[in-house]
């Protein structure tokens, strides 16, 4: 399953990109096509700096008051994955983008990938058959001995 994703990523979504992208120029011409992809990739370095100057005082909020910044990173990584996807030339990159960039929508993909990826870490747990190993038996001790030894004094200038 992983080579048919790198396949679609890297080879169907530029053809579809840019069938796309002719279809708007074609639609409402080259010049307005070129200024709106452009426009969008304004766009996304606004929305990347205002959101990441965001998500970057809800990490140090968290931080400073002694919990693990969890949320605030996924966020964090959402918001650079959006801003990526806005500056790439594309309209199906775009709305990704926006769709990761934009808090409500970037909440609900976070909370599907999330489940998704605890369903798949419940299942690996499942097919694994943890719980039928017998337990590992303790590491085995090793014996020695130890003393302490003063620093000798460096050798003083001219003795």
């Amino acid at each position: 399953m992983p080579l048919v994703g790198l396949v679609a990523l890297f080879v169907l979504l530029p053809i579809a990109e840019l069938y796309l992208i002719y279809q708007v120029g074609d639609s409402i011409g080259i010049l307005p096509t070129l200024l709106l992809l452009a426009a969008d990739s304004v766009l996304g370095s606004v929305l990347l700096r205002t959101q990441g100057r965001t998500v970057w005082r809800r990490f140090n909020e968290a931080m400073a008051s002694g919990r693990m910044p969890h949320r605030e990173v996924q966020d964090g990584v959402a918001v650079i994955f959006g801003a990526a996807f806005l500056i790439t030339p594309g309209f199906i990159t775009d709305v990704v983008g926006l769709a990761l960039l934009l808090p409500p929508t970037r909440a609900l993909l976070l909370r599907m990938v999330r489940r998704r990826l605890a369903d798949r870490v419940a299942a690996r747990v499942a097919q694994s058959g943890a719980g039928d190993r017998p337990p590992r038996p303790p590491d085995p001790d090793v014996e020695g001995t130890a003393s302490e030894q003063r620093p000798t004094p460096p050798p003083r200038l001219g003795q």
